[in-house]
């Protein structure tokens, strides 16, 4: 007799579960129950016109291979697209100024372009050498990603540097982000080599031994929703019921599986993958460690798109974009010029600007309507680049309470949250974006670990 298993949330996490394990397994008659009408969670995609826009998420990390993998499983290796590369650029001090090159995430590698940059001053510049003297100190157990760099390298570097490029990445304060939760490999470059610089360097060469540098990310000449519809397609094709406009109320587990509360009414499964924010399951489940996700903290962030005639933006900079320091006085916190990123996102001859709002404590997002933000990202954008007249169109994407905040400490109340559940939920995987990443492949990779623990149990 089959079982049952009910996948909460058809998003990225949630097709990806679904698709490994019927993959792994023929055994389970897998449903998955999904709030909205519509699969993808925060993945929306605009496409008219000739536009092809990013609404949620832009793209992801091409090194992170294993959405790649399932692209290409799922039949769509050829709609993959690279990025174009160019200067990226940081504003700081009411001006914009180029990333030194050779800096990973802000992190500098070669000496000349640090040194030649005027976005650091040179005192700044000579705090940031003691990286080479100053010995590593143990983490005991855990320690902000502020803390750590401004150990190594100092206040000015982390705050014009590397804070504009990694809290971009988690919409997060920095001096509360975990170093441990997020990159933890710092950590041991810097004990491996004594020396951050130096371990970045060493990294960074063994990097481009492996062949020519090309795009970093990566997307779909569809968009990142063209993915979605076909991994929900194949997984449908398979046998896997998607069950949209299903809301859940509860999930109270029984001697022999779980009874969920769908719409009012009670459902009987075997296993249950939750792949919903925390936000969304911390009224299921707050026993235990798990009463950690009830306040655990969260960011609004939201995506203003301006389509524009390339004639109206004078932007003559060879680049793909900027990030905001954060003692700017701006609300936008980075820019994407998308038509420069990515060639398949406008029409020819339209220029297409995606500033992204929101920081962790400010209620920008919250406050304001829609119309108010694009007036706002605007003036702040008049103050970086010359733009006359106004956009054709514009779109304002809230994604309230999105961003979850892996504080110091996170990552190991999540491993005794996982203890907790694998001993006292047996066939139950809580996973996603709360959990251990928010990069779209990390959701993948979740998502396959989920549907192995289920399929082996």
């Amino acid at each position: 007799m089959m079982k049952r298993c009910a996948i909460i949330g058809a998003g990225i996490t949630g097709l990806s579960a679904a698709y490994y394990l019927n993959q792994e397994s023929q055994d389970y008659a897998i449903d998955i129950i999904e709030a909205s009408d519509t699969p993808g969670g925060k993945i929306k995609t605009y496409r008219k016109d000739g536009y092809t826009i990013e609404l949620g998420p832009e793209s992801y990390l091409g090194r992170k291979k294993i959405m790649t993998e399932l692209a290409t499983e799922i039949g769509m290796k050829d709609d993959l697209v690279i990025n174009n590369t160019g200067q990226s650029y940081i504003y700081a001090k009411n001006k914009l100024y180029p990333i030194p090159g050779g800096a990973i995430l802000g992190i500098p590698t070669e000496v000349r372009p640090f040194i030649t940059t005027r976005l650091i001053s040179p005192i700044g510049k000579l705090r940031a050498a003691m990286d080479y003297v100053i010995k590593p100190k143990p983490m005991n157990p855990d320690v902000s990603i502020g803390a750590f760099f401004r150990r190594r390298l100092g206040n000015e570097t982390l705050e014009n540097l590397i804070e504009p490029l990694m809290s971009g990445i988690y919409g997060a304060d920095i001096d509360k982000l975990s170093l441990k939760s997020t990159f933890p490999d710092f950590k041991v470059t810097e004990e491996k080599h004594g020396s951050l610089i130096k371990g970045m360097r060493a990294n960074r060469k063994k990097m481009n031994s492996k062949g020519p540098k090309i795009g970093q990310f990566r997307q779909f000449k569809n968009g990142l929703e063209s993915f979605i519809e076909r991994l929900a397609e194949v997984v449908t094709e398979r046998g896997v019921q998607i069950k949209y406009n299903n809301k859940v109320q509860a999930i109270k587990q029984t001697n022999s599986g779980y009874e969920i509360t769908i719409n009012g009414e009670t459902h009987y499964y075997d296993s249950v993958i939750v792949t919903v924010p925390h936000t969304v399951f911390k009224d299921w489940f707050n026993d235990g460690p798990l009463d950690y996700f009830q306040t655990m903290k969260t960011t609004s962030v939201a995506t203003v798109v301006m389509a524009f005639d390339e004639s109206q933006v004078n932007n003559k900079a060879n680049g793909t974009g900027f990030v905001i320091a954060r003692n700017s006085d701006t609300i936008i916190t980075a820019c994407t010029w998308t038509d420069k990123k990515w060639q398949h996102a406008a029409p020819k001859g339209k220029t297409l600007l995606r500033a992204y709002v929101g920081r962790p404590g400010d209620n920008v997002v919250n406050e304001n309507d829609e119309e108010t933000i694009v007036k706002l990202a605007r003036k702040d954008l008049d103050k970086m680049m010359d733009i006359s007249g106004e956009p054709e169109f514009s779109i304002v994407t809230k994604l309230p309470n999105s961003m979850p905040q892996y504080e110091v400490g996170h990552i190991d109340k999540i491993h005794a949250i996982q203890h907790y559940i694998a001993t006292h939920y047996p066939n139950l995987v809580i996973t996603g974006a709360s959990f251990e990443a928010v990069g779209l492949p990390d959701c993948i990779a979740q998502a396959q670990k989920a549907a192995l623990k289920i399929a082996h149990r």
